[in-house]
């Protein structure tokens, strides 16, 4: 059950792109982790957008707009090549929500953080990672007689 967090500054992104960012960064996490596209899973994948004051970020060289992209997973539930293959594309996403080009890649950041089993909790059930890899098998089973 992904959570995505996508930090910028008011204004940093595209009217189109404030409107598509949040669905696109979730679906690009629901799939990278292999959550199945179930009513469940869906409705567990959250993306949330935090935008700061225009004035609300800067680094040491230029006040130029940065992205903070923070994926919330549970730990083990994604390989090293499936988190490359997130940061390389929730990175496009954000850079076209924002109207820029590669050579703005270094602007975002792409963060994961890992929580250990036994950590998540969902309508006051605590949900293990092998709990959440049975039902997403189960659902996955279900769709597939459809």
């Amino acid at each position: 059950m992904p959570m995505i967090t996508l930090t910028t500054t008011a204004g940093a992104l595209t009217e189109k792109g404030r409107r598509t960012v949040k669905k696109d960064l979730v679906w690009s996490l629901m799939r990278w982790e292999g959550a199945p596209d179930t009513e469940f899973f869906r409705s567990q994948s959250w993306c949330h957008l935090v935008e700061l004051p225009e004035d609300g970020q800067c680094t040491a060289e230029d006040d130029e707009p940065r992205f903070l992209v923070e994926a919330t997973i549970p730990q083990g539930g994604m390989s090293e090549r499936r988190k490359g293959g997130i940061a390389e594309e929730v990175t496009g996403i954000v850079l076209e929500a924002a109207g820029l080009d590669e050579e703005h890649a270094g602007r975002v950041w792409v963060l994961f953080d890992e929580k250990p089993d036994g950590t998540w909790a969902v309508g006051g059930h605590l949900f293990r990672f092998s709990e959440l890899l049975t039902l997403a098998e189960s659902e996955r089973g279900e769709t597939d007689g459809d």
